[in-house]
């Protein structure tokens, strides 16, 4: 929550987001507003629109969202609003919404804002000015050791084979986990759903962690409802097509690299703060057997693993002193959705070739992430706990 004091006139804070039919739609369930200028073609192509347009409150209700969550935050009572509608707005167009402090009173607590929207040909489309006052709690919690150990798990790549069986794992090691997904929200919220049935806390959250500004905004949504995060497992991985050199492109090796280091470098700049305020915290990396035990054709996915665990060991000799550890986890082949397209030859051999004769299950990975979740691990950082059958013996 933020003081009117830590607020200045000039700070701004945006949001975006692109009306979809569904937003539409689910506007009016919520309101019953079903005006057909709104709902039916036929009926607005005989109107000045020619195409139905959206209802002006719809894009409004997205300044409710920057004042509640950015300026100021929690704490925010919106009490005052006037608006213009300029422009409409129809499904497929994205807003920007932008709002700006331009008066403060500081003995009322009331800030004053210009609360703007504008459409992706940078025309505006709404304006106005709201009033907020800023409602200060009672008493500021102090830090404790027990807010200081909570066990909170952000899992990125949640709806993954070895993401999901990383956040049920930690959930019945007693953490509430944060779920991440890019693109998989129904299997985002089955596995929110499995989390609350074993009566754990959790919640979805949906970014792409290679754009920053989405990694800044996810951050600050996890901890509007958890106040820390003590634990960042890292799953998030793409597609591993096998291509010989001769046919590879500088872009192929970049998308790999951008998942797994720049990814890496969003979550940790956000995250990190969090972790040093509490003095502790965790982060695992997952790598992979390939950098040991190098195949042909995957240049591109292991020259990037290689850098993250590179990125890893750096970091982890940099945060200690600070009470953060960072490990990985290095899987052999594993049976999940990211081997299907393997063929089946190839993983008979390669569980003929593992000492346990069997190809890692994700339940294996996870367990492995759940000893450098818990305080067991609390003495370890830089390593890597191989969990490939003992096909690499270090």
């Amino acid at each position: 929550m933020k003081k009117i004091t830590e607020i200045n006139i000039g700070d701004k804070a945006e949001i975006k987001h692109i009306i979809t039919e569904e937003d539409i739609k689910r506007f009016v369930e919520l309101t019953g507003d079903d005006n057909k200028l709104h709902v039916d073609k036929e009926f607005a192509s005989k109107t000045v629109f020619k195409k139905p347009v959206a209802h002006g409150m719809l894009g409004a209700s997205f300044i409710s969202t920057v004042i509640g969550t950015k300026i100021p935050g929690d704490g925010a009572l919106w009490f005052a609003q006037n608006l213009e509608f300029l422009l409409p707005v129809r499904a497929g167009d994205e807003i920007n919404v932008i709002v700006e402090v331009i008066k403060k009173n500081e003995r009322d607590n009331v800030i004053e804002l210009r609360t703007d929207i504008y459409n992706q040909h940078r025309q505006k489309v709404t304006a106005g000015i709201a009033k907020v006052k800023i409602l200060e709690q009672e008493a500021e919690e102090s830090l404790t050791n027990e807010k200081r150990f909570k066990k909170i798990a952000l899992v990125i790549g949640g709806t993954g084979g070895i993401g999901r069986a990383t956040c049920i794992r930690l959930a019945k090691d007693g953490f509430d986990v944060i779920v991440h997904y890019n693109q998989n929200e129904d299997s985002a919220r089955q596995i929110k759903d499995e989390i609350e049935k074993i009566g754990r806390k959790s919640m979805t959250v949906k970014a792409d962690i290679v754009d920053n500004l989405q990694v800044k905004e996810m951050i600050e949504k996890i901890l509007r409802k958890f106040d820390t995060v003590t634990v960042l497992v890292n799953c998030s991985t793409i597609k591993i097509p096998n291509i010989k050199f001769a046919s590879l492109e500088w872009n192929d090796i970049q998308r790999h690299i951008d998942i797994n280091i720049k990814g890496s470098f969003n979550l940790i700049k956000y995250i990190l703060p969090v972790m040093e305020k509490g003095k502790y915290g965790k982060i695992i990396n997952v790598t992979t057997q390939y950098i040991e035990t190098p195949n042909s054709e995957l240049l591109h996915y292991i020259t990037a693993k290689s850098g993250l665990a590179g990125f890893s060991k750096a970091l982890a000799v940099e945060l200690a002193p600070k009470g953060i550890r960072v490990n990985m986890v290095s899987p052999g082949m594993t049976n999940t959705g990211l081997i299907a397209d393997i063929p089946e030859k190839v993983k008979l051999l390669t569980e003929a070739r593992t000492p346990l004769k069997r190809l890692a299950r994700p339940e294996d990975v996870a367990n492995a992430i759940s000893f450098l979740a818990s305080e067991k691990s609390d003495f370890l950082t830089g390593e890597t706990i191989r969990v490939n059958g003992g096909q690499v013996m270090i």
